[in-house]
């Protein structure tokens, strides 16, 4: 499942806007199909982003109501939507890859793994994760840190329990009843896939396009 709405604030039409030679949202419906046994399917408003999902092989049956399509339409209730008309059309999915088209860069056998370590461990739902150093703070009088600033640690130093990580927005797998039950991506037993440093870009700006077009053209085959 891959939402892709036609409006957005900080980068105007990103989804269909040129990264590397391919629009963007191509770059996540390639790598979805190339993953056996997945459906692909791309929720938009919009014709146009429509007609370049089409094009690129992913399935769009129906354009999202006006209602799921606002500034302020979280994805939840998107997700909810897609499988109410999936399982009308064919049958309830036990569960759904969300993918954000806006965080394009993931290795080859990213998408695999992730599903594979999704049946394997057996949790209810799961995140994309990268890590991220823990000298992070929060604003206050004092302000607070998220480690002991007197025994500042290395970061080849950190265990399991002191390591931290950043959700990418990349990537979530979820069994169906925890929309249908929590109404949200993430509810039951939670699981971390921790994807590599590269896949944790999220574009918002003009400068992530930048980074983004750069890390898919070195991936690209000589």
């Amino acid at each position: 499942m891959i939402p892709a709405r036609g409006g957005s604030k900080g980068v105007p039409r990103k989804n269909l806007l040129d990264v590397a030679g391919k629009p963007l949202i191509v770059w996540t419906i390639e790598q979805a199909l190339a993953v056996a046994g997945l459906d692909v399917l791309v929720s938009t408003d919009d014709a146009e982003i429509a007609a370049v999902a089409r094009a690129a092989g992913a399935r769009v049956p129906w354009l999202r109501p006006a209602e799921l399509a606002q500034d302020t339409t979280p994805t939840e209730p998107v997700i909810r939507h897609a499988i109410e008309q999936v399982t009308a059309e064919r049958d309830r999915p036990e569960a759904v890859m969300l993918l954000q088209a806006t965080s394009p860069v993931r290795h080859d056998d990213t998408l695999g793994r992730a599903l594979a370590e999704f049946a394997a461990t057996g949790v209810d739902s799961m995140v994309g994760v990268v890590e991220q150093p823990p000298f992070i703070w929060q604003e206050g009088d004092p302000p607070t840190a998220a480690y002991d600033v007197a025994a500042r640690p290395r970061r080849q130093d950190l265990t399991d329990e002191t390591r931290r990580y950043r959700e990418t927005g990349s990537l979530y797998v979820t069994r169906t009843e925890i929309y249908e039950q929590h109404d949200n991506r993430l509810g039951g037993r939670i699981g971390l896939f921790v994807m590599t440093e590269d896949e944790g870009i999220d574009i918002d700006t003009e400068l992530d396009v930048a980074l983004a077009a750069r890390l898919l053209t070195a991936r690209r085959p000589v």
